[in-house]
C-alpha cells in the first residue's frame, strides 16, 4: 500500500463508508501533529446514532479530546510519568521482575507473556493507582476485552465493568485516602483543577488500560525479535548494559501499537498528495510507518546499531504516549533480567506456531513459550 500511495482511501465497514489509511512515515508524522485531525469522538459521532453502549468514561477519555481540554487533562497526569518519577519506581519494578522470574524453574517451559509481560506492567500501574492486589486479575481481564476485534458486546460490557470498578474504588479512596496517583487525581477533582467526576473516572480507566497494554505487547514482541536473531541476542547477553540503547530499534521493528487511535478531519486536508474531505476518519498505521524505507533504510532488517529514536511506536505530537518513560524502564529492567538470569533462553515452539491477539489497534502475542 505504501509503495502505491502512502495515503489511501479504503472501505470502512458496510453502507459505503470509507476511511483513509496512512502508511508512509513522513505522512504519519505529519498527520499525528496536524491539529486539523481531531480526536474528539464525541463531536464526530454526535449526529450518527449508535447501538453501542460503551460507558461514557471509556467512550470519551483524554485520548479522545482536543486542546484545550486535552491539555488540561494531560497536565494532571504528566508529572507521574516524568523521567525523574519513573527513576524512583525502578527499585519497585526490579523487585517485581525478580519475583515473577523467580517462579520460573530453568529447564521447564515458561510462558513469557503470561509469566512476565502481562503481570509486570499490570502490577506496576495498579500499584501507582492504588488498585488492591486482589482485584488486579479482574481489571486485567476487562482491559484485554476492550481490545477484542469483532466483538462489540464484549467491549461494551468490559467498558462498564472497568468504569463501575473505578467509580467504586474512587469512592473507597475518598473514605480512606492514601498516597497513590488516583488519590492525587481525586484531590484535583475535589480541588481547584476543575476535574469533573466523569473525567476523574475516565482518567483512572485510561491510565489503567494504557499503563500496561503497550508495555505487555512491547515486552513480548521485543523478546521474540531477539530470540529470532541469535547474534543480537548473544551480543546483549555479553553486554546487558547496552539494553537501553536498543529499545528504540526494538520498538521500531515490531511496534506494540499497530494503528493509532481514532482521528477525523475537521476540514479538507491534503496529505501525501491525497485529498481527504472534511469529517473523514483517518487511520495512521504506526507499524507500517516504522518500516518505511524512505526513513529507515533496510527497514525489515533488525539493526541494533541503528538510530531509531524517531520511531512512531509511541505516537508523535501532543498525543504522544505519556507513559513512554515508564514503558521503556519496565522493558529495560525485564529484558536485562531475562538475558542475565537465563543465558540459554530459547523458543520452546516454532515461530510459525505462535499466535497473536485478535485486535485492530495493538500488536501482541497471546503467549510466548520459552525454555532456558
Amino acid at each position: 500500500m505504501r509503495s502505491a500511495c502512502p495515503v489511501q482511501r479504503v472501505p470502512a465497514g458496510s453502507g459505503g463508508r470509507h476511511s483513509y489509511v496512512v502508511t508512509g512515515y513522513a505522512e504519519a508524522r505529519e498527520a499525528l501533529a496536524d491539529a486539523r485531525l481531531s480526536k474528539d469522538t464525541a463531536v464526530f459521532f454526535a449526529d450518527k446514532g449508535s447501538r453501542r453502549r460503551l460507558h461514557p468514561a471509556v467512550a470519551h477519555h483524554m485520548l479522545a479530546t482536543d486542546p484545550p481540554e486535552h491539555t488540561r487533562l494531560r497536565g494532571l497526569v504528566t508529572k507521574a510519568f516524568t523521567t525523574g518519577a519513573v527513576r524512583k519506581l525502578r527499585p519497585f519494578i526490579t523487585t517485581v521482575t525478580d519475583g515473577l522470574l523467580g517462579r520460573w524453574n530453568a529447564g521447564e517451559p515458561f510462558d513469557f507473556v503470561a509469566g512476565l509481560a502481562v503481570p509486570l506492567p499490570v502490577i506496576v500501574i495498579c500499584e501507582l493507582l492504588g488498585v488492591p492486589e486482589a482485584d488486579r486479575s479482574r481489571v486485567r481481564r476487562w482491559s484485554a476485552e476492550l481490545f477484542t476485534a469483532g466483538a462489540p458486546d464484549v467491549i461494551d460490557e468490559a467498558s462498564h465493568s472497568l468504569a463501575d470498578y473505578m467509580t467504586d474504588l474512587i469512592a473507597a479512596k475518598r473514605r480512606d485516602p492514601g498516597g497513590s496517583l488516583l488519590d492525587g487525581l481525586i484531590a484535583a477533582r475535589d480541588g481547584d483543577d476543575r476535574l469533573s467526576e466523569q473525567e476523574l473516572v475516565s482518567l483512572a480507566v485510561l491510565l489503567l488500560v494504557a499503563g500496561h497494554e503497550t508495555t505487555t505487547n512491547f515486552l513480548g514482541n521485543a523478546l521474540l525479535t531477539l530470540l529470532r536473531s541469535p547474534a543480537d541476542l548473544a551480543g546483549l547477553r555479553e553486554d546487558p548494559d547496552s539494553v537501553p540503547a536498543v529499545l528504540d530499534e526494538l520498538l521500531r521493528f515490531d511496534a506494540p501499537v499497530s494503528t493509532a487511535t481514532f482521528r477525523f478531519t475537521t476540514e479538507p486536508v491534503t496529505l501525501g498528495g491525497t485529498e481527504i474531505p472534511a469529517r473523514a476518519p483517518v487511520q495512521i498505521a504506526l507499524g507500517a510507518a516504522n518500516r518505511d524505507p524512505a526513513r529507515f533504510p533496510a527497514p525489515d532488517r533488525l539493526d541494533l546499531t541503528r538510530d531509531a529514536t524517531a520511531h512512531l511506536a509511541f505516537g508523535h505530537g501532543i498525543h504522544r504516549c505519556v507513559g513512554a518513560p515508564l514503558a521503556k524502564a519496565e522493558a529495560e529492567i525485564a529484558l536485562r533480567a531475562v538475558l542475565t538470569r537465563y543465558p540459554a533462553i530459547h523458543l520452546a515452539t516454532p515461530p510459525s506456531q505462535l499466535t497473536w491477539r485478535h485486535t485492530r489497534l495493538v500488536r501482541g502475542l497471546t503467549s510466548l513459550p520459552v525454555r532456558a
